[in-house]
């Protein structure tokens, strides 16, 4: 046991993990609340934990997706994790270029195992097709204008089989080949990927990563069914602000929306 009252399967530098930082510092649960909270609480409440810190577990009982969405994920399974950046190098105002560069990374790792159907449902979901194979949890600590800690909170359906009524609209890798995947190496070419982007980000490669982030956007330049203010309507995603507005055209007239005010009617839907 712990001192958070958890059983810690191992904490290893671990040599199979091909990043410079990310990962090389891993804690493996076995079960917590949600890693994000278990991330944030050792930020507290113990000595500086080095960029890249990954804490990785087995079961979450609370996991949690934006706005308190909970995450339906079996216990082994899948991959459920969190990871520390320090990104003190950018502005509070800038911080969706953060959210970009950690989709990015998720989907290039997932791109040679899954080809092109793999895309980023904005803001930050992971999408095959029309299903959701992914999502994440960013919660920034922002110091003097600019993020001084980043948690990142990262689920993704590899090993599941069947999912719960209330997340029908799930897919995992092993649904789409058929057959089992290896989580740890999957979560080093993940780790590996996200390490790039934000380097990227670091070196001041900014338009390069919006570019990419727009260029991997599901429903991009398409003519597809949303729903805002209880409005249906068809429109045509054709852009995301640098403060992450998505940009729909609609009539003839381009609308910014944020986070929750739109909705994807890439399910089955009837009026």
């Amino acid at each position: 046991m712990n001192a958070f009252g958890l059983n810690i399967i191992i904490t290893l530098q671990n040599n199979i993990f091909s990043a410079l930082f990310v990962g090389q510092n891993l804690l493996t649960l076995k079960e917590v609340d949600s890693t994000n909270s278990y991330l944030k609480n050792l930020l507290s409440n113990s000595k500086p934990l080095p960029e890249g810190t990954v804490i990785m577990a087995d079961s979450q009982y609370a996991g949690r997706g934006q706005q308190q969405n909970k995450w339906h994920s079996e216990p082994g399974k899948n991959l459920t994790f969190s990871l520390l950046l320090k990104p003190s190098f950018l502005s509070v105002l800038d911080q969706f270029d953060l959210t970009r560069a950690v989709s990015l990374g998720v989907v290039d790792a997932l791109k040679p195992l899954l080809g092109d159907e793999v895309k980023i449902k904005w803001p930050n979901d992971i999408y095959y097709a029309d299903k959701k194979l992914g999502g994440m949890l960013m919660e920034n600590i922002v110091q003097g204008g600019n993020i001084k800690n980043s948690v990142i909170g990262i689920g993704l359906n590899v090993n599941q089989e069947s999912f719960p009524v209330e997340a029908a609209n799930a897919v995992s890798v092993k649904q789409i080949l058929q057959r089992d995947y290896d989580l740890r190496f999957l979560l080093s070419e993940i780790c590996q990927h996200i390490e790039a982007y934000y380097l990227n980000l670091k070196a001041g490669k900014i338009d390069f990563v919006r570019k990419t982030y727009l260029n991997r956007l599901y429903w991009l330049n398409e003519k597809k069914r949303f729903k805002a203010q209880g409005d249906v309507f068809e429109g045509t995603i054709t852009g995301v602000r640098q403060n992450g507005l998505l940009v729909i055209e609609r009539g003839g007239e381009e609308i910014e929306y944020d986070f929750k005010q739109i909705e994807f009617l890439n399910k089955s839907y009837t009026t």
